[in-house]
């Protein structure tokens, strides 16, 4: 049964019109009404969906984070819902939807965005504002709109793909938001205690902290130039060329190359300038509020379907600071990683059985430099990183026929992509999610006369050839992670688990494990120490769902590396 929820009609804001209401209308497999429109006060919503819920509905909705974030800090949790903009933004480019009659890319939109506020409860009367300030589509437009998505898929020929991927994404959702409301559990005083270790006190007002004052100071020194500011790359390049030092850039890869007495201070100022910008105090204080870092994510926010993240930097947690992600006390965090997640996709997607054979050991690469590689583990990875990412030169490109040789069905799949890439047309990744189309501009500069326009074209077709020869592999990857994640959020929530004394902050019982945080291929599980054993089982469990998921009985494997830690900065 699905369940459609929109802001009711006429509640266009706050301070006109009758109080702010939501539609509900109950909509049966191919999304017609099967029940009577219910409007329900907003103040109320969070008891219906309480009661509803019972039934197991999937919640339809314009946007998860349009309801799901107010919904979590009432203290009620739904099981499964259907996104209505982030399944239309997949099925607007799939190739599988392309003769369906379904709108093509054009008709795309883009995912809206929460703004970057810093953490913090509203009060109940603010929790359905976003609502109430502007009225989203009404019940009648999401339905059609549902209606319209549930017949493209099964127009299509690979409806079960089609549809595991659009419940994956949607199950995507939810936990971002429970992600977000339950936070990383992050220790304020071991992150001061980092930031003085690194940097010194606290700085007042704008100024420099203390180490990089002095870092600044004896750059000024070696350089000869008493009013550098090394914040300021032009200041910077100058100095460094006047004293000799004949830089392109200020990058770090390139100052690493030379050899003067200020490289070394000035890589260390750029080093505690970064912590200083991106994670120091002022991060601190917008982004961690109640022993717990709160960031949000975007589902999806990447075309090959990887998350990312708006404010806070959630998908780049330095090292530096990982020791002030600490579990709670009784507690411990859980860190899975899939094991070369993107390489053994490969293996499955071209159907390689002796790449298949090399990854029946925990160590792909290893199996690989066995099979191929007179047992060099670094030339096999090199070798078959360079497949994925398109390194066609250096030592990538000079180990690439020994792969080919060694395995031709993989090297094959990712190459006929790139030709793909290359002559502009689309490629999909296993569940269905395809990339975007070339722009009109690159289909002209293709049609071009001149040898320069030429030169130009051809390069262009080789730079997208990279890229649909790797999004082939990291789509078909996010598809797997996303399996995976929604998986162990099935069994998370069925998990057995009671604590006297309360509820959990999301309505299930107090001391459930709960999912706090994922990078691409890494989950962390935050869990009671007596639970620990059981979360790593349904975190294997659920990699092996997955898997058979989207490939069916397929002879290779998806190991995930588990590391059970008291702080992150142990999990690696």
């Amino acid at each position: 049964m699905y369940l459609v929820l929109a802001t009711a009609s006429g509640n266009r804001s706050a301070d006109a019109g009758p109080s702010p209401a939501a539609d509900l209308l109950s909509l049966d497999a191919a999304g017609n009404p099967s029940g009577t429109r219910l409007t329900v006060a907003l103040q109320n919503l969070p008891d219906v969906v309480r009661g509803l819920e019972q039934d197991r509905p999937r919640w339809v909705w314009q946007r998860t984070q349009d309801w799901y974030p107010a919904l979590l800090r009432a203290g009620v949790s739904v099981e499964k819902c259907h996104d209505l903009t982030l399944c239309r933004n997949i099925l607007v480019y799939s190739e599988f939807t392309a003769s369906t009659g379904y709108p093509r890319a054009n008709m795309a939109l883009p995912v809206e965005g929460a703004s970057d506020s810093r953490p913090g409860v509203p009060n109940q009367d603010s929790l359905f504002d976003s609502q109430v300030q502007q009225r989203g589509p009404g019940l009648e437009e999401l339905c059609a709109d549902l209606r319209a998505q549930l017949a493209a898929v099964r127009d299509t020929g690979e409806q079960a793909k089609l549809s595991l991927l659009l419940a994956a994404e949607s199950a995507g959702t939810l936990i971002a938001a429970e992600m977000q409301h339950t936070g990383v559990p992050w220790r304020e005083d071991l992150h001061e205690a980092i930031l003085q270790t690194h940097l010194g006190p606290r700085p007042e007002g704008m100024r420099r902290p203390e180490q990089l004052e002095r870092l600044a100071a004896r750059l000024r020194d070696l350089l000869g130039v008493p009013g550098l500011n090394p914040d300021s790359g032009q200041e910077l390049l100058r100095a460094l060329h006047r004293s000799g030092v004949e830089v392109k850039t200020t990058r770090s890869w390139e100052l690493e190359q030379l050899k003067h007495p200020a490289i070394e201070p000035l890589l260390a100022y750029k080093k505690l300038s970064r912590l200083f910008a991106a994670n120091g105090w002022a991060w601190l204080d917008q982004w961690v509020a109640g022993g717990r870092f709160r960031p949000e994510y975007v589902v999806g926010g990447v075309v090959s379907g990887r998350w990312a993240s708006r404010g806070g930097g959630a998908l780049q947690i330095p090292r530096q600071i990982r020791g002030a992600a600490f579990a709670d006390s009784g507690y411990k965090l859980i860190v899975a990683d899939a094991a070369q997640l993107e390489p053994r996709v490969l293996a499955a997607l071209a159907r390689d059985t002796k790449m298949a054979e090399a990854a029946r050991d925990k160590d792909l690469y290893a199996g690989i430099a066995a099979q191929g590689f007179g047992g060099d583990r670094a030339k096999a990875k090199v070798a078959l990183l360079g497949a994925i990412y398109g390194a066609t030169t250096g030592e990538s490109g000079r180990l690439m026929p020994q792969l080919t040789r060694t395995y031709p069905q993989a090297v094959g799949y990712v190459e006929d992509a790139a030709r793909a890439g290359e002559k502009g047309r689309i490629v999909t990744t296993r569940l269905g999610r395809s990339c975007p189309p070339p722009s009109t501009a690159w289909m002209a500069a293709q049609r071009s006369t001149t040898a320069e326009e030429q030169r130009r074209a051809d390069g262009a077709a080789r730079s997208r050839g990279r890229f649909t020869r790797n999004f082939v592999v990291q789509g078909s990857a996010a598809d797997w992670a996303a399996c995976w994640m929604a998986e162990l959020r099935r069994r998370l929530r069925a998990f057995p688990s009671e604590v006297p004394g309360g509820a959990a902050a999301d309505g299930g019982p107090a001391g459930v494990p709960e999912m706090v945080f994922f990078l691409h291929d890494e989950i962390m599980v935050h869990a009671r120490d007596e639970d620990v054993d059981r979360v790593c089982a349904l975190l294997e469990e659920a990699a092996r769902a997955a898997t058979q998921l989207l490939f069916g009985q397929i002879p290779i494997e998806f190991p995930v590396n588990i590391t059970v830690v008291q702080s992150y900065a142990d999990a690696k």
